[in-house]
This record gives structure tokens, sequence and C-alpha cells, in this order.
């Protein structure tokens, strides 16, 4: 039988509480070399079905100052400052490929992150939250919203509800992640339910994906921090998402997410992937 050839190059399919990512080495920029249109190349190989699938693709790259960088797209091909879940992944694989030891840290765009292996659980230290904004009315076609805001590494809008799992996610996230008031870059949306002072139910639309998500780190990290604010809850929390996964964020001084970073599968990727 003939190998098929035609390879391109090796990478790793990743999950961190139901976000799934494709992790390449760009370490030689042999994503750059082959593929000068880089968003292109994103949103063919992040088809579902028709290629690798995926929420997101990261490129670890090499860093002048940190133990790496990386550079983070959503599967609509947009760069992203910053991702939770995907940060968790980047660790791990960035652990198990030799790049960094068990404590590393790592460039993104929303800054630098520290991160610690914890066997097949990564706990991430993201950057210190901005734009923290309190129960603001948001202006719909029949009605007014009152919400909370906070930038998590990027812009998320909390929404609280009284039953999270029938909440409208997919068409009202739609409508707040293009409103006016969050133009021109636009917002993720987390729609939450608090269950008592260390356990909430999270559901988010993310930005990029366009579509509600498993999981989403740094909206967890954005709730956590909007509802330690309100005194909803304490210093740390325990977040159920809508995979089933338990993300878990302490807020003090300083901001951690804690959560798994799965290791689905390793593979090469074949020119027939995208075209």
């Amino acid at each position: 039988m003939n190998k098929i050839k035609h390879e391109l190059f090796e990478f790793y399919k990743m999950s961190a509480s139901g976000n799934d990512f494709i992790m390449i080495d760009n370490r030689e920029k042999v994503v750059d070399h082959l593929f000068p249109d880089v968003r292109d190349f994103i949103l063919k190989v992040c088809r579902r079905r028709l290629s690798a699938g995926a929420d997101g693709l990261i490129l670890i790259e090499k860093s002048g100052t940190v133990d790496f960088s990386w550079r983070f797209f959503n599967a609509d091909g947009s760069e992203a400052d910053m991702c939770g879940n995907g940060g968790r992944c980047a660790a791990r694989f960035a652990f198990v490929n030799g790049i960094a030891g068990k404590r590393m840290a790592f460039e993104t765009l929303a800054g630098v992150m520290k991160a610690e292996i914890l066997g097949s659980q990564v706990k991430l230290q993201l950057t210190t939250p901005t734009d923290l904004k309190l129960d603001y009315s948001v202006a719909l076609e029949h009605r007014e919203l009152f919400v909370s805001s906070v930038n998590t590494g990027v812009p998320h809008v909390i929404l609280l509800t009284d039953d999270v799992d029938h909440a409208p996610v997919e068409e009202l996230g739609r409508v707040l992640r293009y409103h006016k008031e969050f133009s021109p870059h636009g917002t993720n949306v987390d729609f939450v339910t608090v269950l008592d002072k260390e356990n909430v139910k999270l559901r988010t639309y993310e930005r990029g994906v366009e579509g509600e998500t498993l999981a989403c780190g740094t909206g967890a990290v954005a709730t956590s921090v909007v509802l330690k604010h309100k005194g909803l809850i304490g210093g740390r929390v325990n977040l159920l998402t809508r995979g089933g996964e338990i993300l878990r964020v302490t807020v003090g001084d300083e901001v951690y997410l804690e959560g798994d970073a799965r290791i689905i599968y390793t593979g090469k990727l074949m020119r027939e992937a995208i075209e």
C-alpha cells in the first residue's frame, strides 16, 4: 500500500473543560512559512467534520523573556488577547513537549501568564482584571437589562438569571455580543445562576466562536470577579460548566483559574485538511 504523502506537520488536539483546541509547535515558524495567510489556514483547519475541527487554534512560539509565547486564534480566524481554557492547554502542551517546566510563564497579548502543572490539571494565574462595571442598564429593542462587565484578558458581560439551564444563551447572547454598548469589538456573554457562596452554574456565548461553548475560562474568572464584588460568593468558587466539568477560580490580590487540560490525541495534519 502506498503511503499517503503531503503531510504538513504534527499537531495535538487538546480539550479543557469542553473547549477544544488544535495545538501546534510553531517555534520554527513552520505555519507562517507554509501559510502566509494564517487566518485562511485557521478558518479551514478549525472546520468540524471537514477538517481537524476546534473552538480555536494555538501556536506556541519563542519568547526572548519567558518560557514561550503564544498566538491564540478563534475558529473564525480572529486573534484574541487571551483564553483561560486555551492557556491551560498551552501550559500542559509546553510541559509535555519539554518547552517549559512544571512552573512556567508565557506571553500573551493580554500580558504574561503564569501556570503550574498539577498532573492533567493546570493552575493558571491571569493578569489583573480591568474595566469592572456593576449593575448598569443596556437598552434592548423592547426592554432593558441590568448587567455587569469586566475584562479578564478579553471582555465579558455577566447576566444573572434564576434558571441558567433554560436561559436563551444563543439568542440573547448574540444580541449582547453585537450590541452597540460594546462596540466596536463586541463582547463575550456569561449567563450565571448562583447556587450558594461556593457554587455557581455558568453558560457562555463566546465571541469568535459565535455560539455557546461547553466552557469558557476567562468567562469563569469574569463571573467570579463580578460575583465577589457583589458579595454573592467568597474568594474561592466552583463553576459548573455546560460540559459538566468544574472550573475552580480564586479571586484575591491575584486571580487563579484551575481545571483540566486533556490531551485527546496527536497526529499529522495532511494537506487535504485545508483544501
